[in-house]
């Protein structure tokens, strides 16, 4: 999350956007599922279909995941 806040802080824009912008540009998201429950979540998700981020953004985004096992 904090590679999140810190992003949307050099942009400018709120936390939310920078989130959806990424999920927007992941491959294999078709309809990502928002749940808006005030006006300006759906604010934040029109605006993000306008931000675009680059390689490295995606990248530093990227670097704290760590992938889990797959459990049943």
């Amino acid at each position: 999350m904090e590679a999140v806040r810190a992003l949307a802080a050099r942009r400018g824009v709120p936390p939310a956007q920078i989130a959806l912008a990424w999920l927007m540009a992941a491959p294999g998201v078709t309809a990502p599922i928002v749940g808006a429950t005030k006006t300006h979540h759906i604010d934040d998700a029109i605006a993000a279909t306008a931000l675009t981020l680059t390689p490295e953004e995606r990248s530093e985004l990227e670097a704290p995941y760590r992938p889990h096992p797959v459990t049943d």
